[in-house]
């Protein structure tokens, strides 16, 4: 199984670049994995809220294989613990997903058509981060949960 994460938006900032390179090599430990950074749309700052989610939901689209399976980063999404987490990435596993895509939205989230094309919705937290801490996040949570279902120390550090 390969785990992707895609994020519309900037290069990763320098500040934050080195944790995520960090737990992305952690990550290869156990599956290969990829970023994919999706610029904004040109003329971004003078389309509307709704065109711009819809075209930024095309370019996704388009990117998506078929058998990808979509978890959408969604602040109405499901809530999941560190161990919540961990189960889910090895029932995927357990399912022969070929790929995990995580996806971390634009600015004002993602379109419609991408919350439809979702397998699951995923909720970090109930606050707000910006984009490049999400990023980072994201990346330790994985590498947390790829960890927690080898029986390994990091959880607990």
């Amino acid at each position: 199984m390969k785990i992707q994460f895609w994020s519309i938006g900037k290069s990763n900032e320098s500040h934050v670049e080195e944790g995520i390179q960090l737990f992305t090599r952690r990550i290869s430990n156990y599956y290969p994995v990829q970023w994919q950074i999706i610029p904004t749309p040109k003329n971004s700052g003078v389309m509307s809220e709704a065109d711009l989610k819809q075209k930024e939901g095309e370019v996704i689209i388009g990117l998506l294989k078929k058998e990808d399976y979509l978890v959408v980063l969604d602040e109405r999404g499901k809530q999941l613990s560190s161990e919540g987490l961990a189960t889910f990435i090895q029932q995927r596993a357990n399912e022969s997903e070929k790929s995990i895509v995580f996806l971390i939205g634009g600015a004002f989230g993602v379109s419609a058509t991408i919350l439809e094309r979702a397998n699951f919705k995923w909720s970090l937290s109930q606050l707000v981060f910006p984009h490049q801490i999400v990023r980072m996040l994201l990346a330790e949570q994985i590498y947390r949960a790829c960890s927690i279902n080898r029986n390994e120390k990091y959880h607990h550090q």
